[in-house]
């Protein structure tokens, strides 16, 4: 017979272990709890994430689309970031968004790596734009031919006094490469629309990675000029009247006349899906075209696509 100690001892330990069992069953029912959630609770999370990258110039118009329509729709959510059409194209090629902002259409040769990994895109049409040529407020010159921008572009005209503007060297601002901007402005101003035409922006030309960095450096820069697209104008720059040929219409962009026909920079914007949307992704491209997302286009100083 063991001593009275011992006894004790024995006691002690079988009440511990029967303490730590007590506690691992515990935990095991409140992990099955876990793991079978209510109705209720299965209701109050997301349905999903859309994967939303590419153009500056949308970037904007697309986070004001994507808070709105969170407040309709809590259950889905948006995720929106730019970086550049080209960029937001790469993406969707390589199968990390869902959607892809661009301020231009689609390359050949981005839809054919696009088809060769095994990525279709459809393009839709959710707003238009106008590119607003701009300079520093101090600027005298007020008007400019398509030729003349493009010469400016080129590095055939250097300095203002050229085009009715003081005795100063002129100041280049563009988009990067990778920005739809870029290659639209490249392809329709700097190149006419011309489709033979090879003709490059002029080296020196400041390469800027937002249409942000574009507005700060003319608002301080008196010899700069610009572009940028129609919601990113603010009363702190001056906007410059086109004409097509010497001795035309000057016009100034605005929703007016790019719904007109009569501003020559215009373009449309886009959004591109792998293959035809389905789902969330079809729900949230069906009320982009709506009216009520549509009436923030024009909020934003964008041009809404007629309905």
């Amino acid at each position: 017979m063991l001593p009275e100690p011992f006894h004790h001892i024995i006691f002690v330990m079988k009440t511990r272990w029967l303490a730590i069992i007590l506690l691992f069953c515990m935990l095991i029912a409140q992990s099955s709890c876990a793991g079978h959630a209510s109705p209720s609770a299965e209701k109050s999370t997301h349905l999903g994430t859309i994967e939303n990258k590419g153009s500056d110039t949308i970037v904007n118009l697309a986070l004001a689309w994507a808070e709105e329509y969170q407040t309709i729709h809590p259950e889905v959510h948006l995720s929106v970031t730019g970086g550049g059409s080209g960029t937001g194209i790469a993406a969707l090629i390589n199968g990390t968004v869902d959607i892809a902002n661009a301020s231009r259409q689609i390359k050949e040769e981005e839809r054919e790596s696009a088809l060769a990994n095994g990525t279709e895109p459809v393009e839709f049409i959710i707003a238009r734009d106008a590119i607003a040529v701009i300079v520093h407020l101090d600027n005298p010159v007020d008007y400019l031919t398509l030729e003349q921008i493009s010469d400016i572009y080129s590095g055939k005209i250097s300095n203002w006094l050229e085009v009715g503007g003081e005795d100063r060297p002129i100041v280049r601002l563009s988009r990067e490469t990778n920005s739809g901007t870029h290659v639209y402005f490249l392809e329709k101003v700097i190149r006419l629309g011309e489709k033979e035409n090879t003709t490059l922006f002029s080296r020196d030309t400041l390469l800027l990675p937002s249409s942000e960095g574009i507005s700060a450096e003319i608002r301080q820069n008196p010899n700069a000029i610009g572009y940028d697209g129609l919601g990113y104008v603010t009363e702190e720059m001056k906007v410059i009247g086109v004409a097509t040929a010497p001795g035309g219409d000057y016009i100034f962009p605005s929703q007016a006349t790019v719904n007109s026909g009569e501003y020559p920079i215009a373009r449309d914007l886009y959004m591109y899906t792998n293959g035809q949307p389905e789902g969330m992704i079809a729900d949230y491209l069906a009320w982009i075209l709506s009216p009520d997302a549509q009436s923030i286009v024009t909020e934003l100083g964008f041009v809404p696509i007629k309905q």
